[in-house]
């Protein structure tokens, strides 16, 4: 019994992985033979699963929307209150959580019965996130991606690119990425014969096409690789201290290529503006007895104008209660460093 009642999951999982199975697939996936497969979804079925059957050689097993949820121990108000809490959850941007978010809601909505898709819906349309620095993500992009990932359907959009390029794209999806603020699609892109990683935000046009493709390997994702994807501002720097503090103080997801020299270190470093990378290699250097070097390359010259900005900025700063002290910004940056420990409001 044990055997059968996990078997029936099993059956149930991959019936929720994807839009429709032939019974061979499913038969051979299980380790069993189709007569088994067709019990096991009378089972489903008779525990309230809405799975649909089409006969002929083109037919096979879905799990469609019924009238009712199937049995998850959720009421009406919980489901709804479940797809809301997911909603925000996927567009949090915060790695592991809200890809098991977009995951969980992409199961979650394919077995939603009308009604409660409607109201789902409606609460989506009629609430707003508070402004945030971040690019906003359409939901619905997201769940378009993540539908014809597990379809396997080709993806066709507009592109544009950091330096302002556009083109159009027909890609494979593979897998849906979150680093930090943002959402990428790692895809094989079939017009460059490659996998490529892009910014949703970047996308427009997006269009999920009825055409199929056999899924390959996704590669594993190096994000040290998309640097210039994931960054408006990218430069290379060099000091003359040892890698391994440069390694301490930069976040290897914005940091790449670092390496040791016979005077000290190379590396580059991304930002989303100009002025963030003036003020994170102003951090970095701010109590080692090196100057952070700019090598002669593209876009230098905007690195060094935030810094003047900011210069400028310090010296108008003035000390509370005496106009005439001077600011030592050195010691003012290395106890902003100790007071990052302390709990904040």
């Amino acid at each position: 019994m044990a055997e059968t009642t996990h078997r029936v999951l099993r059956l149930l999982g991959l019936l929720e992985s994807r839009t429709s199975w032939q019974g061979q697939e499913l038969a051979d996936r299980l380790g069993v033979t189709e007569r088994t497969v067709r019990r096991d979804v009378v089972r489903l079925r008779e525990l309230g699963y809405p799975v649909e059957g089409e006969r002929g050689l083109d037919g096979g097993y879905c799990l469609g929307a019924g009238r009712g949820l199937p049995p998850l121990v959720l009421d009406d108000d919980e489901a709804v209150a479940m797809v809301a809490c997911l909603r925000m959850a996927a567009l949090s941007g915060t790695d592991e959580i809200g890809e098991a978010a977009l995951r969980a809601l992409t199961k979650l909505d394919q077995v939603l019965p009308p009604r409660l898709r409607a109201v789902a819906s409606a609460l989506d349309d009629a609430t707003r996130a508070l402004p945030r620095t971040r690019p906003a993500v359409d939901l619905r992009v997201l769940q378009q991606l993540a539908t014809a990932q597990r379809d396997r359907t080709l993806v066709r959009f507009g592109y544009r690119k950091a330096d302002g390029e556009t083109s159009l794209r027909e890609v494979e999806p593979g897998r849906l990425i979150t680093q930090g603020e943002r959402w990428y699609l790692q895809a094989y892109d079939r017009g460059r014969q490659d996998w490529r990683v892009f910014r949703l935000d970047r996308m427009d046009e997006l269009r999920v096409t009825s055409w199929s493709f056999a899924p390959k390997a996704v590669p594993p994702h190096d994000q040290h690789r998309d640097l210039e994807e994931r960054f408006e501002c990218v430069l290379r720097f060099e000091m003359a201290v040892d890698v391994s503090r440069v390694a301490r103080r930069i976040p290897a997801a914005f940091r790449e290529e670092l390496e040791a020299t016979a005077t000290g270190c190379l590396f580059r470093v991304g930002a989303l503006s100009w002025n963030v990378l003036a003020w994170e290699m102003l951090g970095v250097a701010r109590d080692l007895e090196s100057p952070v070097r700019v090598p002669a390359q593209p876009h230098a010259e905007a690195f060094r104008s935030a810094c003047d900005r900011i210069t400028r900025q310090m010296q108008t700063l003035v000390v509370a209660g005496d106009s005439s002290a001077p600011v030592d910004v050195r010691r003012q940056a290395s106890a902003a460093e100790a007071d990052d420990t302390a709990p904040r409001a």
